[in-house]
């Protein structure tokens, strides 16, 4: 028994090294850097990152689990703000603050890369505190007559793409592009037919992007 407790221990050791340093990498470069790159980084064997995380899914649900809550979180406070559209703008701060963090958690939360239950489960739970957001500013009058979550969810995407693009020379840039998203969705005319919500779905798993 005594002669076990040991190896458990630098089992656990070795875990925690790998996922900071997959951590690390994946904030830079990015979902895929090669099990190769964490290994060798981590000053490990490939099958050390293979016995401890034979699934990338379940690697990246153990790296980004914690930041996933937190915009879940982020969501359920802008749920409870009196203002809808003042949540709302707030809200998609928040998260793009999150990502601009870590290049990783972008490319997660905007369908960069398969999908894991982990985010599957964040998007349930984010969605309808979102259009609650929307439907309350719309009869406001914060927003116009129309608009809907597939709406915003296309503004994250575009924002984050800024973001993406303009992450090593101009980090702040996404910022602006935030401004001119916002007040393009609160002033634009959104009559005719909306989207189907199901779109939601395809911006954030087109592998294409």
């Amino acid at each position: 028994m005594t002669d076990s407790a040991p190896l458990r221990r630098d089992a656990e050791r070795n875990r925690q090294l790998l996922l900071r340093t997959a951590y690390e990498l994946m904030a830079v470069r990015g979902l895929d850097v090669p099990y190769e790159d964490i290994a060798r980084a981590a000053g490990t064997g490939m099958g050390t990152v293979y016995r401890r995380f034979p699934d990338r899914q379940d690697l990246l649900d153990a790296l980004f689990s914690e930041h996933v809550d937190k915009v879940i979180g982020f969501a359920e406070e802008a749920s409870r703000h009196e203002d809808a559209w003042a949540g709302l703008a707030w809200f998609l701060e928040r998260q793009l603050e999150v990502e601009a963090q870590s290049r990783g958690l972008g490319e997660l939360l905007r369908g960069r890369h398969q999908a894991t239950a982990l985010v599957t489960r964040a998007h349930e739970r984010m969605t309808p505190l979102v259009a609650g957001l929307i439907s309350r500013s719309v009869e406001a009058g914060q927003l116009p007559a129309g608009a809907t979550p597939a709406d915003f969810a296309a503004a994250h995407v575009m924002v984050g793409g800024v973001l993406d693009a303009s992450r090593a020379y101009a980090p702040g840039l996404w910022r602006r592009a935030l401004r001119v998203a916002l007040a393009g969705l609160r002033h634009a005319d959104l009559s005719g037919d909306p989207p189907d919500e199901t779109v939601i779905d395809h911006l954030y798993n087109d592998q294409t992007r």
